[in-house]
Formats: structure tokens, sequence, C-alpha cells
């Protein structure tokens, strides 16, 4: 018997993937997470964009069209939000966003069941013993207590919930003996602790001894101190890729989002990862055309990323989500919108190039993920993706310059 396990959305979700896919194993089903033909179908969906709810739906036409007799269980993001929309779709099971692994006892089940279940006030307890890939992603914590005013995440996911400290140790030795990195995921990290009495630096200060490669999932700029870089930095194996999410680099449309931080707080904090790295991998998402962006708060935005100088950017369109404030807004004209995305992503073609060649003739440790062509290929510790002739194998940490990002023969 074949199952897949098709996640869309987050690396927090990716992780429950995992988890699913870990249970379907011991229940003795082959298992992908490409969608494939299969018997058993477990779509873990997202709701973070209009877009990704609609990738979500159709998921399920995606499902039939391979194997119109299989049984599809649905559960996530999206699901939570309105349940409704997939009990008309003619799937057997459909859960929301906790207690995810309860679908496993329902695999053999016969007829329709609906389980979305009130959001707990405790991060739930979950153990991931082996990895499917070279990276191995952790959960360390769930739900969001920002609010802000266009996502409808915390509405989903519930309050900042904390795991506990010593299951997420436990679990990163267990996973370190064969993954050689490990990634710390969660909703919000930055307020990881905050409902337990500590907090994010002092559970990394417990992953000294850990001999893998440790990267954060994201990072809040709120949430950047002296001690949690001391901390990191103090890891032996430490990558400096920090996601720090921005969403606009304007004071006002800042403010109109409910951000808990100014540009010029941002900005510092900006300056205080790079007087521990200089050559850390600093990335962000921006959101373009958020209802109150003027032209003048573009132009501001526009200013603001170049002055950063970001490693990388990720540009999102505003999606209004409903249940938010943000989705009660007059929306701006679409064709502006588009204009607006487009120059800020041939901006993050020019500020992705420059981090690139400032990385040129420096030692990286590669960790080999692929193998393509002649090359293997992986990532550095800052997150350069890196083409690399040297010999080795798949899952290794191999010692390599700068040989070419991607296709870019510039860079070789």
């Amino acid at each position: 018997m074949k199952a897949v396990v098709f996640n869309l959305g987050c690396k927090v979700n990716y992780y429950e993937s995992s988890v699913l896919k870990e249970g379907l194993r011991d229940k003795g089903y082959e298992v992908s997470d490409e969608l494939c033909r299969a018997d058993i179908y477990v779509l873990n969906t997202c709701a973070v964009t209009a877009e990704a709810e609609r990738k979500s739906r159709q998921a399920i036409a995606r499902c039939r069209a391979l194997n119109l007799d299989a049984k599809i269980f649905v559960c996530g993001c999206a699901s939570q939000k309105n349940s409704e929309n997939f009990r008309k779709s003619n799937v057997v099971y459909v859960s929301g966003v906790t207690d995810k692994s309860a679908l496993l006892d329902k695999i053999d089940d016969e007829g329709f069941c609906c389980e979305v279940k009130p959001i707990p006030d405790k991060c739930e307890s979950s153990f991931l013993t082996r990895a499917d890939r070279t990276r191995a992603f952790v959960k360390i914590q769930d739900g969001c207590d920002s609010f802000c005013s266009y996502c409808v995440i915390p509405y989903l996911r519930g309050r900042s919930r904390s795991r506990n400290a010593d299951e997420i140790v436990r679990e990163i030795e267990s996973l370190s003996v064969n993954s050689k990195e490990i990634v710390l995921t969660g909703i919000n990290i930055m307020s990881y602790g905050k409902d337990t009495g500590t907090d994010l630096s002092q559970l990394i200060r417990r992953l000294q001894n850990v001999d893998c490669r440790i990267r954060i999932g994201s990072f809040y700029a709120e949430g950047i101190t002296e001690e949690l870089l001391d901390a990191l930095f103090s890891l032996k194996k430490f990558c400096p890729h920090f996601h720090l999410s921005l969403q606009n680099g304007d004071d006002e449309v800042l403010k109109a989002m409910n951000r808990k931080y100014s540009s010029a707080d941002y900005e510092k904090k900006v300056g205080l990862i790079r007087s521990y790295d200089e050559n850390a991998c600093v990335a962000t998402d921006v959101i373009t055309g958020y209802p109150t962006e003027s032209k003048e708060n573009h132009i501001r935005n526009v200013e603001f990323i170049k002055r950063v100088g970001f490693s990388d950017i990720h540009v999102f369109p505003f999606s209004p989500r409903e249940g938010t404030k943000a989705a009660l807004l007059p929306l701006i004209p679409t064709d502006i919108v588009k204009a607006r995305k487009n120059e800020l992503l041939e901006l993050k073609k020019v500020l992705h190039t420059v981090f690139l060649k400032k990385n040129i003739g420096f030692a990286h440790e590669v960790l080999t993920e692929e193998k393509s062509g002649d090359y293997y290929v992986g990532y550095s510790r800052n997150y350069v993706k890196i083409y690399t002739p040297r010999e080795g194998e798949i899952n290794r940490c191999v010692p390599t310059e700068l040989y070419k990002d991607g296709l870019k023969e510039e860079f070789k």
C-alpha cells in the first residue's frame, strides 16, 4: 500500500508532515511526499494567502486525477479556517491544526469523519525520530500573539505556545546522529519561552554540544538581542542565516500593519547581526500593495531595502484574509500592485548578486543535498547555494570555495 503526505505551506507544516509520514511508515505504508498514484493521500493545507488556500483545495482534484478510488485525508490551516470547503470535496477525513496525528488512527476507517478541534493552551507533544532529507526540521513553538492586521494565522494557530525544552533537546540529539543540519522552526520562535518562564537564548545554550549544523527558521526584529546572538554564535556549527521578517520598510505602513517596531529599530538589529558576522545572510519578506501604502510609502520602502542591503528578499503582493482588519480596507488597483512587485523583484536580483559576489574567495562548508551532472549541490552555512565539483557523496559537509550559484556561470 502506498501513501502520499503532500505538504503545503510553512516549515512548521513540513515538520508536522514529517511526523505523519513517520507514523504511516510505522503502519507499513510506502510513503512519498510527491503527488503520485497512491492508495491514501494526506493533504496538510495552508491558508497564509488566498493563493495558498486555493492550491490547498486544488490538491484534492489533483489526487482524484491520480487515483479516483483513493482515500483523501485533509488537515492544516486551510481546513481549520473553513472545514466546510473540504467536507464538500468527497474526502474521508477533515481536521484542522490540532492533533494532526489523530488521523493515523482513522486510516482504516470507513465513512466520513470531521475532527476540527479547539486550539489547545499548551504546545502539543511530538517527536521525530528520523528525517527524510539531509536537513531535519524541529518544531519548538506554535501559535502567535502578534495579530498583525493582515495575518490570519493567530486566529487559526492560536496563541503562542512553547514546547518542552527537554523534549526538544532529546529530539535534536536523536536527529543529529544522522542529519547534518537541523532547523529550529515555529510560527513565531522569537516568542519561545514567554509562556514557560524561559527564552530562546536559554534553549540555544542547551545545544552547545550538538555536533551538527543548527539553523533558525525565521527571526523577528524584536527578538534579536546580544544575549541571543552570543548564544547562537557560541554553537559549534551555527548557520549565520537570518531570515528577519520585515514586511515593509516604511514606518507609516508598519504602523498600519500593527508591526511592533520602526524601520530604525529594524535597521539597528541588522547592524547588530552584522557586528557578529559581516557576511551573515540577512534575508527578509516584504508585502507590497498593502491597502494604505501610498506611492511615497512605496518609495521609502524601496530606499530602506536598498540601504539595508538584504542578501535576499521574498516579495508578496498583499492578499486580503477574511477576519483580519486589513481585509476591510479598500484595495490598491491590481496594476499598481503588480508594478511595485516587479520593481521589488528586480531589486531582489541586484541585492542577491551583490551578496553572492561578497562570498567569492571565502572558504565555505557546503552540505551536499543532491547531484546535478558532475556537481554536488547544497547550501553553505550562510545559505549560498553552491555547486561544487569536489568528490564526495550526498549528506556530507565538504569544504569548498564559492564555485557558482544556481546556473550563473559568472560565479565560476
